[in-house]
Parts: C-alpha cells; structure tokens; sequence
C-alpha cells in the first residue's frame, strides 16, 4: 500500500474504506446530518457517493486540525443547534454496524456520552522502567474502545472548552467528558467493528468481514 495514501482511502473491495461508514450513517432514520472532516484534496472520494444519500440529508464539509481532538473539533462547529447527539467516527472502520452505533448514540444521549467497545481478549501486564513487570491488570475489567463515540454537543463544547483552558490532549473524544469528571458509557460493539492500518495483511482480513457489513445494514435498512 502506497504511504502517501491515508488509510482511509484506500480500496476495499473497489470501494474507499471511508465511504463504507459514510453510506451506513447516511442511511440510518437518526441522522440528519453528517459531517465530514478531510482535506479538500479528498473531497471528491466521497463526492462521488452522494447520489447514494438520501435525498434531504445535509452533508457539511470541515478542514482537518493539528491532531484529532482538533480535528474533532473543527467538524463540531458545523453542527446544527438542533443536534441532539454527535456521533464522532473514525472513517478508517469501515464495519461499524448500524445497529451497534444506534445502540451506542442513545446510550450517549441518555448517559450524556458513550463509546462502542468490545472486551479485550489478550493478558495485559503494565510495565515500568527498563520492561519490568509491576502487574497484571484485570482483564474483566478493560475494555478496547471503538467510534463512533457519541456525546451530547452541548457537553462535547464545554469540554472542549476545559481543554483548551487547561491545554490538555487527548487521544479520544469521551476522554474529554472523563476530564470534566462526567459519566461515561460503553456500549458493547463487535470485534469486526476493525481499524484498517498500513499493514497490508490487516486490510486483506478485513476484505471478507465487508459481506457481514452489507448483511447487517440491509436488514436494518428494512425496518
């Protein structure tokens, strides 16, 4: 895979990964609008299926940041006042279904914030200095985070407000909530709900998990 090619671009079964997750929360009765965060340059990618869209459905365009609580950012400021819940997602995930991120945005609304998750299955072992083992963490207990991860907007700007006051960075968006001391949920995804990366055989495992994607979407899709 060429490197200077985002991996959310690349092909998966002739298919852009990041137009999998744009046509899937497209099509769901939840949303209303759907912004996408990406450099001009890639616009077009997605461009090309909008016809695919529902008609009615409000598609705003956003300028990546720095880093992604940045990026998170910038798209927040195109949302609708009437929003009731932002569903940030990592259009490198091309399998998310509609279902487990229907799940996960009334969780978010009713709880405040919540992120699609799945158990972790390996030992963990935290480590100190010179790779010393000081314990072995309880796995029943940890979880691997997915997207989307879904917020209440009008809690999403006060945190990002809390951020910026204190100059804290962030690897993911509820993260931002946790720092405000507020609660957040998890609500339990699928293991094929997989993050593409530049490793050639990740991408090739992923190629017959897209039969499931289309399988779950249009049975919800008949609702």
């Amino acid at each position: 895979m060429g490197a200077s090619i985002p991996k959310q671009y690349l092909e998966l079964k002739g298919q852009a990964i990041a137009t999998y997750s744009l046509l899937m929360f497209g099509a769901m009765r939840e949303v209303g609008e759907v912004v996408i965060v990406c450099d001009p340059s890639w616009r077009y990618i997605f461009e090309e299926h909008f016809g695919k869209l529902p008609q009615g459905l409000q598609v705003k365009w956003a300028l990546p940041g720095a880093e992604r609580q940045d990026s998170v950012f910038n798209g927040l400021q195109q949302i609708s006042a009437s929003a009731a819940i932002v569903a940030v997602h990592d259009s490198a995930r091309p399998l998310v279904t509609a279902a487990d991120a229907s799940q996960c945005m009334l969780d978010g609304y009713v709880v405040g914030a919540a992120v699609l998750g799945v158990p972790v299955k390996p030992t963990i072992k935290e480590v100190g200095e010179n790779n010393m083992v000081e314990k072995t963490l309880n796995r029943a207990k940890l979880w691997e985070v997915q997207t989307p991860q879904c917020i209440r907007p009008e809690l999403l700007q006060e945190g990002f407000r809390l951020v910026k006051e204190k100059g804290l960075e962030v690897t993911d968006d509820v993260s931002i909530i946790e720092a405000m001391g507020l609660p957040v949920k998890i609500t339990k995804g699928a293991y094929t709900n997989i993050k593409a990366s530049m490793n050639l055989e990740t991408l090739q495992e992923a190629v017959p998990l897209v039969a499931h994607w289309e399988s779950a979407s249009q049975a919800l899709s008949v609702v």
